[in-house]
């Protein structure tokens, strides 16, 4: 059974968008794109720096545009689930059947806008931390003060909060934590510092009709399926400010049976947390359309007839 999976920001780097424009057709529908949102995706996918891309407000369509881009050029695919971490929650809905890519790249436009201006009121960030127990770890950070924005499972959890507090994270470790890491990203996302950014979300979201999914749709909330549109389409609005689940997510791939999962561009970090939380599961990221041909080999073995 495959998974196809789209990751969050963070994943993106200079560039990264270069080489998927090449393809027939890619340039005209990222064009168009760009017009419907008011922002120039090509120039930050190809000419823009690391600190112009770090910009939440360019990060997240970027990345939702790129994981939209690069499934279509695997053609057809029938998976048996699909999930997003974080912003990749919409190229999963996309994927799914339950957003048109316009409206699923207009609502990450105005999410990403809106992240920034909440962001923008204490500074704020997250840092990811590197072994340890889940448990040890969840409780040491909320005696700081941080939340567990992201556990993402394979001994990985992203604490987020004020800076003064990820700096007093870093001289005092939870027991058992090897590292601890900060992250590229301009705020503390999926914590109350979010709250402003979910009313925001959901005016915009008011005027969009979702469909039911027409896959099995993983939630980044607790990791269960869900099989409404409109449901999937507040808990998009809500996740801004809640933690991810995404330990909660692999479960779910585990229990349905997953042998394969694809990630797509900018594809690499889900797939290094499936190696090491999901073993004898076979992945596979689309970093570039040099990846294509293997993902549709490993797509034709596992994807549903």
């Amino acid at each position: 059974m495959l998974v196809l999976v789209a990751p969050g920001q963070g994943a993106q780097t200079p560039g990264f968008l270069t080489p998927w424009l090449e393809l027939p057709g890619a340039a005209d529908r990222v064009a168009a794109w760009s017009d419907a949102i008011g922002l120039d995706l090509a120039r930050y996918g190809t000419q823009a720096d690391a600190d112009e891309i770090r910009d939440t407000a360019v990060a997240q369509p970027l990345l939702v545009a790129a994981g939209i881009l690069s499934a279509a050029a695997l053609g057809e695919v029938s998976p048996g689930a699909v999930a997003g971490h974080s912003v990749g929650e919409f190229t999963a809905a996309v994927l799914a059947g339950v957003l048109d890519d316009t409206a699923a790249l207009t609502l990450v436009r105005r999410r990403g806008l809106a992240m920034a201006d909440a962001a923008a009121v204490t500074a704020t960030g997250m840092s990811a931390l590197l072994g340890g127990d889940p448990e040890v770890s969840v409780a040491h950070l909320e005696k700081l003060g941080l939340t567990p924005a992201n556990i993402n499972g394979a001994g990985q959890i992203v604490a987020a909060g004020t800076l003064e507090q990820l700096a007093a994270l870093n001289e005092d470790k939870p027991e058992g934590v090897r590292k601890v890491v900060p992250l590229k990203v301009a705020g503390a996302f999926h914590t109350h510092h979010m709250a402003p950014a979910v009313e925001t979300l959901a005016k915009a979201a008011a005027d969009v009709t979702a469909a039911d999914p027409t896959v099995a749709y993983v939630s980044n909330k607790d990791g269960g399926t869900v099989a409404a549109g409109a449901e999937i389409l507040d808990r998009l609005v809500g996740q801004v400010a809640n933690p991810v689940r995404w330990d909660l997510c692999m479960e779910t791939f585990k229990e349905l049976g997953a042998t394969a999962i694809v990630e797509v561009s900018p594809g690499g970090t889900l797939v290094g947390l499936a190696k090491r939380a999901l073993p004898g599961v076979r992945t596979l990221a689309l970093k570039t359309p040099d990846d294509l041909d293997a993902a549709r080999e490993l797509i034709a073995e596992h994807g549903v007839a």
